[in-house]
């Protein structure tokens, strides 16, 4: 077994693959509209679905905002210099909003962004 993808819905699907893509620089691996059911799906991600896990942003026609609950903790990704990656991601747009530095308790450094839904994204310094 693998991990495929984690499933986050959205309520722009075009200001959401910017985000992913412009912003966090992913790549849009696929998009499929699915009229019967007013949906679309788009698939996004550092490499291929067939390597690594992505990202599946599914888009309700007619929903165009979420509450996100208490129950959803962030998507990690790891970065080289977590300081050089909030002012890149800063400057094409994103918003930080944990400027980066040591964890609470602990040494590793962490940032955390948010995408246009409200869904934190952790960088974690390697």
């Amino acid at each position: 077994m693998r991990l495929l993808h984690t499933m986050l819905r959205v309520g722009d699907l075009d200001r959401s693959i910017t985000f992913y893509t412009d912003v966090l620089g992913m790549t849009l691996l696929r998009r499929q509209d699915y009229p019967e059911g007013r949906f679309t799906l788009a698939f996004v991600g550092y490499g291929p679905e067939e390597d690594t896990a992505v990202i599946e942003l599914t888009h309700n026609w007619d929903t165009t905002h979420y509450d996100l609950g208490n129950g959803y903790g962030h998507i990690a990704l790891a970065v080289p210099d977590a300081y050089a990656a909030c002012d890149a991601i800063r400057g094409r747009g994103g918003k930080v909003v944990r400027e980066a530095g040591p964890m609470k308790h602990g040494r590793t450094v962490i940032a955390f962004v948010e995408d246009p839904d409200g869904y934190k994204i952790e960088l974690i310094q390697r």
